[in-house]
């Protein structure tokens, strides 16, 4: 989605996008690195020390069928676990890919990076 793209394209490469990935998931292919993910944000927040007393209570109406699609694409079986997971992951969020890009043409090109 580049800058000087309109409005409707930017709507049109969004949906070409939306139904790749539930065309994956309704094909299964994100269960089993679904639930590695969900173990690995899990344990992050653990050692990050943000999984401590649960004391807060938190609540909202949500879309039944996004609550459905997020629980089968999770496996996470409860909303509470899979509040807690969407929570986590955001809270972790490094920002990866913001970063990534920014760097981009920074490394000198005549660095030897030995391969």
């Amino acid at each position: 989605m580049g800058k000087h793209s309109s409005a409707g394209e930017r709507t049109a490469e969004k949906k070409a996008v939306l139904e790749k990935v539930v065309g994956k998931v309704k094909a299964g292919k994100f269960a089993a690195s679904s639930k590695a993910r969900v173990d690995a944000v899990m344990k992050a927040a653990e050692h990050s020390g943000l999984l401590g007393e649960k004391s807060k209570r938190i609540g909202g109406r949500i879309s039944p069928a996004l609550i459905e699609q997020a629980k089968r694409h999770t496996g996470i079986e409860t909303d509470t676990d899979l509040i807690e997971f969407a929570l986590a992951a955001v809270a972790l969020d490094d920002d990866f890919g913001s970063v990534f890009r920014k760097t981009r043409g920074t490394v000198d090109p005549d660095l030897k990076l030995g391969f």
